[in-house]
């Protein structure tokens, strides 16, 4: 029997742009981990230029919406954004108390480029509507809006808190983004500053995804205080993690976290599977160098070392057999890592590497197969250069292709080595494999040996 899933509310105005209102609280509830179930109050012709039309719907339209998802879906926290009308905020605030759901009030009121979202008759509806949220959540002009005090400083806005409370929402947080980045939350009479700064990226969408947040941290057990606090930190991440899609404000990138992770726990996966396949592989330990082995696989768009998972202590032969001496991890491998971000730099598509030993009969092996195959000389490297960043790059600029395997034949103190490049971990050790079984064979039939030019 599947368990039953929480889901969260979110009662707002449709942004066709996908950077506000429903779209980002629906993004930002998937990114806490919840079911987002959505009642659309108006539609809104919007881009990252602004605000070309809006379309309210009927308050019966949004009732019919609310009775929909509460009837079935039993959402355990709401939030609400942009309402328009005082006739919509009514049947809102009705809805919610009937079903018994607490709620967020972002006080929703003009867009970036100033066009108002809620008619000048509708703010003392709202007020009625604050006076019964868990949490009301203004920026600086709309805590100015609802209390007639102007903010200029964090004193103005715990006055402004303190009024926005006597209206009757159990929490007042009032978001600094157009202030100096700080957040002051006030509960109980007690205030707490969350601090911050004025971030670069795009912004739009960012107070619906902040409140978004809130809801969902607070749906999640934590208190006020601490749902602050990580909203704070999850809307500074989706600002900083914004890239442009328009010709703009760009949107805030609420999925990106979640994305990069799940890509980072792909790659984990991948290159233990590389492993675990070069150990169950009998022939593979010939491949082995003397200094060890490392297969690395990175991250889409690396640029650190940090982007690339290894072995934590190398690949090494023991008892016959290829054996691993530690963890995947990232930044784990600095060798073969280096050898992949050089590749990166000339292919994005080429996110993975492993070292092997040198020999004929790995090289012809390797023509076998008909990879492409590029060397370079240690003896050409320029006076403070990386060898791996510099090897990798000098072999793909004099190759006419794109090269599979990238040798050298080694230096004074440096044993020769052979760096097979692929699109992932699975990729490469499986022409590992390979490689390893064609010199198996060659050995076994008395054909190719190790020596053999």
């Amino acid at each position: 029997m599947l368990m039953k899933r929480s889901s969260l509310l979110t009662i707002a105005g449709s942004d066709s742009g996908g950077g506000a209102g429903v779209q980002a609280d629906l993004k930002t509830f998937a990114a806490h981990g919840f079911h987002g179930v959505s009642v659309i109050t108006a539609v809104t012709s919007q881009n990252t230029l602004g605000i070309q039309s809006i379309l309210p719907l009927d308050e019966e339209v949004v009732v019919d919406q609310l009775e929909s998802v509460c009837s079935d879906f039993e959402p355990s926290f709401a939030k609400t954004g942009m309402l328009y009308t005082s006739e919509t905020i009514e049947v809102v605030r009705d809805c919610l108390i009937e079903y018994d759901i607490p709620f967020v009030v972002d006080p929703v009121m003009r867009a970036e480029t100033g066009r108002r979202l809620l008619l000048k008759g509708a703010l003392s509806t709202l007020e009625s509507l604050i006076g019964s949220a868990s949490a009301v959540t203004p920026n600086r002009f709309e805590a100015e809006e609802l209390t007639g005090i102007t903010i200029e400083s964090i004193d103005d806005a715990r006055a402004a808190a303190l009024k926005l409370s006597e209206m009757g929402a159990d929490s007042v947080i009032i978001t600094g983004g157009h202030l100096d980045g700080r957040d002051l939350v006030l509960r109980d009479g007690v205030f707490e500053v969350v601090d911050g700064g004025l971030l670069e990226g795009g912004t739009h969408g960012a107070g619906c995804t902040y409140s978004a947040a809130l809801t969902a941290n607070l749906a999640l057990g934590s208190d006020i205080f601490r749902s602050a606090r990580m909203a704070k930190r999850f809307v500074s991440e989706a600002i900083r993690s914004s890239r442009r899609v328009g010709h703009g404000v760009a949107p805030v990138a609420q999925l990106d976290r979640a994305i990069r992770d799940a890509e980072r726990y792909t790659v984990l996966e991948s290159v233990s599977h590389a492993v675990r396949r070069l150990e169950e592989c009998e022939e593979c330990a010939v491949l082995i160098p003397e200094v060890g082995s490392n297969i690395a696989m990175a991250v889409s768009g690396a640029s650190r070392l940090g982007d690339v998972a290894g072995v934590e202590g190398r690949i090494v032969k023991l008892h016959g057999r290829a054996r691993s001496v530690g963890c995947i991890a990232f930044g784990a491998t600095s060798h073969v890592g280096r050898i992949v971000l050089a590749a990166m730099r000339f292919d994005q598509s080429l996110r993975s590497a492993m070292n092997i030993r040198h020999s004929p009969a790995i090289l012809d092996a390797c023509r076998r197969l008909n990879l492409h195959l590029e060397s370079f000389s240690r003896e050409d490297e320029p006076p403070g250069e990386q060898t791996m960043e510099w090897g990798t790059a000098h072999a793909f600029e004099k190759s006419r292709e794109k090269p599979d395997v990238i040798y050298d034949r080694g230096g004074v103190g440096k044993e020769a080595m052979i760096r097979l490049l692929g699109r992932d971990a699975h990729d490469v050790v499986e022409r590992a494999i390979t490689i390893a079984k064609i010199v198996g064979g060659s050995r076994g039939g008395g054909g190719l040996g190790e020596s053999d030019p």
